[in-house]
């Protein structure tokens, strides 16, 4: 087990404790944390600020740390480079980006931490053309050997909703698209037809019905959206497409994530840099959100896949939802990291 010591006392740090005791545990033991101010108030209790950037050789010589991660808001002019190349070179410890190693425990970006230029310069938000042929490819053709595949079933269905309850077969709701440009989502009607006061599963419970709660179940009530992915709406994967109600919303909520610069970053944009789609890296890493903050912290899980897109991470998706929709369960988070500690069990209404 390598031991821990975390530089900076900020939002990242208290995240990135979480991160290792949720996700990696047995890997790492965190053995304490340094200041990079004069004073610092302790973090999490349980982890004491050791000392200040003053004191890092007598602590590094204490504690012999095997890992040392940065999670320090302003590094210019402060962080001690040339005493952490020796720590490296000469007494073999990783130093590690708190950022990236947040990231590659959760699967999620440290908002917090974000700052236009590490957006601007990263290189990480350029969507290739072939991996944008691709899916735009596989879609296509996964979508109408499913709509062929599955017709017998696709009747089945609707012959079970039509004899169960009243009202239309196929569910139809505004959603945001690539771009921001609204369409028209289906999916299959899963609840009773009557108002309802939000868009959230938790306010709407009573009008599920017996039909849709196994629809819901299995993810079966998504399969229209192929249609979707046919007409260009949609990919298979890519971050879920949220009711054109919320997007407002949750735009401007998104833009006061950021704890280290107080900079307005549009964040929740990013998310329409690619098609939406029918599963995503947020939905198989932290399940369904129900209500406003649920939806602002799985924002962290979209912008990860945003800045990761890659045909690995796509297949990778695909099958881990195979997993969900055949064990019938609700996704939950895989990691649950810093974000949460337990499953995430509301959907979206309808």
């Amino acid at each position: 087990m390598l031991r821990l010591l975390i530089v900076g006392t900020t939002a990242l740090t208290d995240r990135l404790i979480a991160a290792v005791e949720a996700g990696a545990p047995d890997r790492y033991r965190v053995i304490g944390v340094v200041s990079e101010r004069t004073a610092a108030t302790a973090m999490d209790q349980r982890y004491p600020v050791l000392g200040t950037l003053a004191d890092l050789d007598r602590l590094v010589d204490s504690l012999q740390p095997g890992v040392i991660a940065i999670a320090m808001a302003e590094r210019r002019g402060s962080l001690p480079v040339r005493e952490l190349l020796e720590y490296r070179v000469t007494r073999g410890i990783a130093v590690e980006d708190g950022v990236e190693m947040y990231e590659r425990l959760t699967g999620a970006v440290a908002v917090d931490t974000l700052t236009p230029s590490s957006l601007v310069f990263s290189g990480r938000l350029q969507v290739s053309r072939s991996y944008l042929a691709w899916t735009r490819a596989m879609g296509i053709a996964l979508s109408l050997a499913g709509l062929v595949a599955l017709s017998p079933l696709l009747l089945l269905i609707a012959l079970a909703i039509a004899l169960d309850s009243r009202g239309p077969i196929l569910f139809a709701q505004p959603r945001i698209g690539r771009a921001g440009r609204p369409f028209t989502l289906l999916k299959f009607r899963t609840m009773r037809d009557g108002g309802h006061g939000s868009e959230w599963v938790r306010d709407n419970g009573d009008r599920i019905t017996r039909v849709g709660k196994w629809l819901r179940k299995f993810r079966l009530d998504e399969l229209p959206q192929l249609v979707n992915v046919l007409r260009g709406d949609m990919n298979l994967v890519g971050p879920r497409p949220h009711p054109v109600t919320n997007f407002e919303t949750l735009r401007l909520l998104s833009r006061n994530l950021n704890d280290a610069t107080g900079v307005d970053i549009p964040y929740y944009t990013l998310r329409t840099l690619v098609r939406p789609g029918i599963t995503g890296w947020a939905q198989i890493r932290y399940g369904y959100a129900n209500d406003f903050d649920e939806e602002i912290e799985k924002l962290r899980y979209d912008l990860y896949y945003i800045t990761h897109l890659s045909f690995g991470l796509d297949l990778r998706i695909l099958i881990e939802t195979a997993r969900v929709v055949l064990r019938g369960q609700d996704s939950g988070p895989v990691v649950a990291g810093a974000a949460r500690a337990a499953n995430v069990t509301g959907r979206t209404a309808a």
